[in-house]
């Protein structure tokens, strides 16, 4: 499966291409499926272009993505950071009447659990991110792990040597405790390719676009995310 990252917490001035409005948002959702995404990852925004978890904000940019491109799954981010911020950030989820697909967790984030758990009560799709060794062991230990939709093995690391060497820690812990999850395996910025190679040679789920980077494996600018998402269905078919 190759998702597209859309926007992330990129600011305006990352790319010229960056989408933040609700039309913004379904014009490059088109676009991204077009070059072939068969999944959407969004970090919704208000008015101010600022990321937010506001129920009118999120179900706006569902609802003009799904009109855009129906049928394709869309997940949303819970990033602790995002306003209200912290367990507060609680408080506005509760309140979403339009509900995405599935939502990223991050189990470095001390609420982790809780937020599962109240993905699970509304029938919400949930990838577990794991950063590292001891966000895996964590997540194992949950008893809802396996309730979620994938595990999120994602790389902030920058030097590709160190990435890989914790994505393979991050693998054993899964493969020890015996969950049968699907795995997307994705990097960021300067492992971002690297990274993609990776997850292709060994079978995984695949993640590409803005949130992530914004160059092309030759290093150049890419004009927008469905350059990046042909590049990696260009790099899958050659693999």
């Amino acid at each position: 499966m190759l998702q597209a990252c859309l926007n992330g917490n990129r600011p305006r001035g990352f790319h010229p291409a960056i989408a933040c409005s609700p039309a913004e948002l379904a014009t490059d959702a088109r676009a991204a499926v077009d070059a072939g995404a068969e999944e959407l990852h969004v970090h919704p925004r208000g008015h101010d272009g600022e990321q937010s978890l506001e129920p009118l904000d999120v179900g706006n940019a569902l609802l003009a993505i799904r009109q855009s491109v129906p049928g394709i799954p869309v997940g949303i981010s819970t990033l602790w950071d995002i306003p209200p911020g912290g367990r507060a950030r609680q408080a506005p989820i509760r309140e979403w009447r339009v509900l995405p697909d599935y939502v990223s967790i991050n189990l470095i984030e001390e609420d982790a659990p809780e937020i599962m758990a109240l993905m699970i009560r509304r029938g919400i799709g949930i990838e577990a991110g794991l950063w590292s060794a001891a966000d895996a062991l964590r997540f194992v230990a949950l008893p809802s792990a396996e309730r979620c939709l994938r595990i999120l093995v994602e790389i902030n690391e920058q030097d590709i040597e160190a990435g890989l060497h914790v994505a393979h820690d991050i693998l054993a812990v899964i493969e020890n405790a015996g969950l049968d999850l699907p795995i997307l395996l994705h990097g960021a910025d300067k492992t971002m390719w690297p990274i993609h190679a990776e997850a292709l040679r060994r079978g995984f789920d695949r993640r590409i676009g803005l949130e992530d980077g914004a160059a092309l494996p030759d290093g150049k600018l890419a004009a927008g995310n469905a350059e990046l998402l042909r590049a990696a269905v260009s790099q899958a078919g050659q693999a």
